[in-house]
């Protein structure tokens, strides 16, 4: 009867594992829309620093390269990863290709007051409480 007991409570908990909350994770550069959309052949180094940030990956031995690499895991399925490449001659930027993720702000925050990790707008009225 233990061992039963034992066995029935392990399974319980290994079965809940699945239905435990997962927080979405973004990692590297997350770049904005306008920030991208303002890209010209032509820009500086420096111009383009102050768009985008510094890129997270540096190739010493390829400087006219920079590479904005960014991965985002939802709550479930595999990790997805983007990369936007920019390639300058001398300190002119000359193309870049590649995909980011578009700016996902308030679809996150929709999505992470669903499950209750946001605090509500501060504009939006509360429900009077309850008497008791």
């Amino acid at each position: 009867m233990r061992k039963a007991f034992t066995l029935l409570l392990a399974t319980t908990l290994i079965a809940g594992c699945g239905i435990v909350y997962r927080q979405p994770v973004f990692q590297g550069n997350l770049l904005e829309t306008r920030s991208v959309e303002q890209l010209q052949v032509g820009l500086t180094r420096a111009q383009v620093f102050s768009l985008l940030g510094s890129p997270p990956l540096a190739d010493p031995f390829n400087q006219s390269r920079w590479d904005y690499v960014a991965t985002e895991r939802r709550r479930t399925g595999d990790t997805e990863i983007k990369n936007l490449t920019l390639w300058f001659e001398g300190d002119s930027l000359a193309r870049w290709e590649g995909e980011y993720f578009p700016e996902a702000d308030t679809e996150l925050a929709a999505e992470m007051r669903r499950f209750g990790n946001l605090a509500r707008d501060k504009n939006k009225p509360r429900r009077p409480p309850s008497g008791g």
